[in-house]
């Protein structure tokens, strides 16, 4: 597995990197045992990024990855995200530094480690600041606690206003062949800054795998469920755009998926997908995507089958809470 650099003077990690978040919610049910398994065979093929946070089974998903790479700590620069506050049923944003102090310490009793090697900020709270925010995850760079300093959906405005506080390693925001969005500004301002992009939901939540996920069939607790882009008129259009990279993928011989990563691989060297599953198939299916080189034939193949705004349906039921 080949290795890229987050940032100027960020960790070195592996090109494909690991979800873990459907490991313990939001994508139905999961097998802890299957789980950790992943996790170990994605580090025994070269795949050390594993990313996880806080919100993300309220906890459980953090303590599963410490349990995981509890005897392979060594291996892995592992990241993780506050920001994204449960209490009950509802959810809040909370960026305050007294906040993210505490955050920090609780990731660090549920991972069972002693440093965090990347820290995001999950989703921004308007009303906070972002100088006062990151000061605060600075402090924690200083403490030792965390080694480099993430944001996650913010905007180039918001990207360069934390970047003059101090270095910002990565922008994790969802991109892939049906998400083009940030490339407009946020993008280019992530690189004016020499700020990598961590691109989650490369595989658009399962769209882009040739099986086309249909709301109504997920199970109940899949919060694709009320996804736009999987309801409706939105899915019959968006199965046509599949279909039509599917095209590309058979002439390649390769699947869906590994098509779609290996064009979010070609995006640029500071470009590093991050892949999500909970199943050892699926794993070893995008892991080897890493081998596929995109011909400049193929590339052209796909912007002209899906063009950068060619997907229906907003990602999320709501976007209030991405791109402050």
């Amino acid at each position: 597995m080949n290795k890229r650099t987050l940032g100027t003077g960020g960790p070195e990690v592996s090109e494909l990197g690991l979800g873990c978040m459907g490991m313990s919610e939001f994508y139905g049910p999961a097998d802890e045992k299957e789980s950790i398994a992943v996790i170990h065979r994605a580090l025994d093929l070269g795949i050390d990024f594993l990313d996880t946070a806080d919100m993300y089974g309220r906890g459980a998903n953090e303590e599963l990855v410490g349990r995981a790479i509890r005897d392979r700590r060594d291996e892995v620069v592992l990241a993780t995200k506050f920001g994204v506050r449960r209490e009950g049923a509802s959810r809040s944003i909370e960026n305050s530094p007294d906040y993210i102090r505490s955050a920090c310490d609780a990731s660090l009793r549920r991972l069972g480690v002693d440093h965090i090697d990347l820290y995001y900020m999950h989703r921004r709270n308007p009303d906070v600041p972002i100088e006062e925010s990151v000061g605060a995850m600075a402090d924690l760079v200083r403490a030792g606690k965390v080694r480099h300093l993430g944001l996650s959906e913010v905007s180039a405005e918001t990207l360069r206003a934390a970047a003059a506080v101090h270095p910002i390693a990565a922008l994790q925001s969802e991109y892939s062949l049906f998400t083009r969005g940030l490339e407009a500004e946020i993008l280019p301002a992530a690189r004016e800054l020499g700020i990598a992009l961590v691109a989650y939901s490369p595989i658009s939540r399962g769209l882009l795998t040739g099986a086309m996920p249909v709301a109504d069939e997920l199970p109940a607790d899949d919060f694709r469920r009320h996804f736009p882009r999987l309801s409706g008129e939105n899915a019959e259009h968006n199965a046509r755009l599949v279909a039509e990279v599917k095209r590309v993928a058979d002439a390649a011989g390769i699947t869906v998926a590994q098509l779609a990563l290996a064009w979010v691989l070609a995006q640029g060297e500071d470009v590093v997908p991050i892949p999500g599953t909970k199943r050892l198939a699926y794993l070893e299916e995008n892991a080897a995507a890493a081998d596929v080189t995109l011909t400049a034939e193929q590339l052209a193949a796909l912007a002209a089958a899906v063009p950068a705004d060619a997907v229906a349906g907003q990602r999320y039921p709501s976007m209030a809470e991405v791109e402050r």
